[in-house]
């Protein structure tokens, strides 16, 4: 079996077709979509067009619960961006996201942490002077009760994958459209991926259990930034043509 893992594409249209392109030259069984999908100053209307007509198994992030849980004018920048441009279609379709689904195979997905806790970062250990990647013990205490073999989830946007001590393997694909964002909660810390590539991951099951391949593809992220910067997002403009964010940037994704 061979999944293909996109999440946190952030509205961001131009890194979802070159990946999309990418994923079709590896040719998986299924696609699937752990969100954070649409909120952003870029196009989150013409994604979820293209993500409605593809119908991939997808379940909802925190943007997608602020944007349907949230008034106007509790909304950060990123949110009401695109709520405003959202037809009722568009809306409607992510009423109907679960917070988790789960695939033939054992197979879980979550944006966050399974649970319903979309704001979990579930495989790193952040704290008020530190961010790091958790350790695969405090993964296990975060999925305790879980019984799929296979947990995928987004949230950080950073690739990374731990193997629990009960044999489970966590992956998170890293983010389709946003390389670099910044956030106050619970402590104010900076979460940069280095380069503007979008990022999505391939896994595969064999006799041994499952590899997973992290792809990294360039795409037009110029363009990209252009368009956050015409819509005076000046932090999401370096973030997405550079991959790193100068702190403080005036508001988190």
């Amino acid at each position: 079996m061979r999944i293909a893992v996109l999440s946190d594409i952030h509205g961001n249209l131009h890194a979802l077709e070159a990946v999309l392109a990418d994923v079709k030259m590896h040719a998986p069984d299924v696609t699937v979509n752990l969100g954070d999908i649409l909120s952003g100053p870029l196009r989150p209307a013409e994604t979820a067009d293209l993500l409605l007509a593809l119908d991939l198994p997808t379940v909802a992030g925190n943007h997608e619960r602020q944007l349907l849980t949230l008034p106007a004018e509790r909304m950060n920048k990123s949110d009401a961006f695109t709520w405003a441009r959202l037809s009722e279609p568009h809306r409607a379709w992510l009423r109907g996201l679960p917070a988790e689904r789960v695939l033939d195979g054992g197979v879980l997905l979550c944006h966050g942490a399974p649970g319903g806790d979309d704001l979990c970062y579930l495989l790193e250990d952040l704290g008020p002077d530190h961010f790091r990647p958790a350790r695969p013990a405090q993964v296990a205490e975060r999925l305790a009760g879980v019984e799929q073999g296979l947990v995928l989830c987004g949230h950080t946007h950073l690739p990374r994958m731990v193997r629990l001590p009960t044999g489970q393997l966590v992956v998170n694909p890293g983010s389709v459209g946003l390389p670099a964002y910044d956030d106050d909660r619970p402590w104010p810390h900076v979460v940069e991926t280095g380069s503007p590539h979008a990022r999505y991951a391939v896994l595969d099951r064999g006799p041994a259990g499952w590899s997973v391949t992290f792809r990294a593809v360039a795409y037009d992220w110029d363009r990209a930034a252009a368009e956050a910067r015409a819509a005076g997002r000046h932090d999401w403009a370096e973030a997405l043509a550079t991959g790193t964010l100068t702190p403080p940037a005036s508001q988190p994704a």
